[in-house]
């Protein structure tokens, strides 16, 4: 069972919690009203579970349909998990009870809109991956599809408020979540070429990936100033267009290095608008 669990956390990818499980700290943060609403048990609930069941959902069903892709790129044994033939079964067994636990969590929830949003969650988070659907393949639908990193937060906002988030917020969140997997998609650009897979990445190429990465940060950027009423704390956000931009004047830098940089934006930034958020709430 120990033997398991810790297998479990491997192919969670704990160094990637942060965009599942912040994104439902936050979503909830918005759609909150009073302190007392971090009271309830559901919130602790999903938080364990978009924290780390979610990314042993994700990452091993990517793990299972990645064999064939993955086993020239690099950082799966640097960075991330390769899965191996005798490692099959116990991954294919974990999955089982995630799924499990997944349908238990749909049965039980309050609403109608609840379970849209988490089904949709599922619904991306398997087929991203698995045959026959795919879309990381896609071109365009490989970075639509990564909205599933953004259903935490549309969940946990309908389930602290019963009512679904502003457009422009999951416009917002649209923007950064597709940036953050084009520019992601970039150091792959030589395996998946070689591997035979045509990513949004692949067909535009380095330099044109970096350039479509810094307008959709930049859109996000424009967004967050504009639903914060220009708060002087949400011009920060201005550091993500500034990376692809800067590796697009500083050829020789390489992307890796800034790929494994933005874990920690992404955890700063986010800590300090939940502070913010919370603080706010608190008033």
């Amino acid at each position: 069972m120990y033997d398991k669990v810790k297998y479990a956390f491997k192919v969670s990818r704990f160094r990637f919690w942060i965009y599942t499980g912040g994104t439902f700290v936050i979503g909830y943060t918005l759609g909150a009203e009073t302190l007392s609403d971090f009271y309830n048990l559901d919130y602790y609930l999903y938080l364990f579970y978009f924290f780390f069941l979610a990314n042993v959902f994700i990452y091993g069903v990517n793990d299972l349909f990645d064999v064939s892709t993955d086993k020239d790129n690099p950082k799966k044994d640097e960075k991330e998990h390769r899965l191996v033939r005798e490692k099959v079964r116990d991954l294919k067994s974990i999955l089982y009870v995630t799924v499990i636990i997944s349908l238990f969590l749909l049965i039980f929830q309050n609403n109608w809109l609840e379970r849209a949003v988490f089904s949709t969650f599922l619904f991306l988070s398997y087929f991203y991956s698995a045959t026959p659907l795919r879309f990381k393949s896609k071109p365009v639908l490989d970075f639509s599809s990564n909205m599933l990193y953004i259903m935490p937060g549309m969940f946990a906002y309908v389930l602290v408020s019963s009512r679904f988030p502003p457009t422009l917020l999951v416009l917002a969140g649209f923007f950064h979540i597709s940036a953050m997997h084009l520019f992601s998609a970039i150091p792959d650009i030589d395996y998946d070429k070689k591997a035979g897979i045509k990513t949004t990445a692949v067909i535009l190429g380095k330099k044109s990936s970096l350039f479509l990465c810094f307008i959709f940060w930049s859109l996000l950027s424009f967004l967050t100033v504009l639903l914060t009423g220009f708060h002087p704390l949400s011009y920060l956000i201005s550091i993500y267009p500034m990376i692809p931009l800067f590796l697009l004047i500083q050829e020789k830098i390489d992307i890796k290095t800034a790929y494994w940089f933005l874990p920690y934006v992404n955890t700063s930034l986010g800590g300090l608008l939940f502070t913010v958020l919370l603080f706010e709430t608190i008033l």
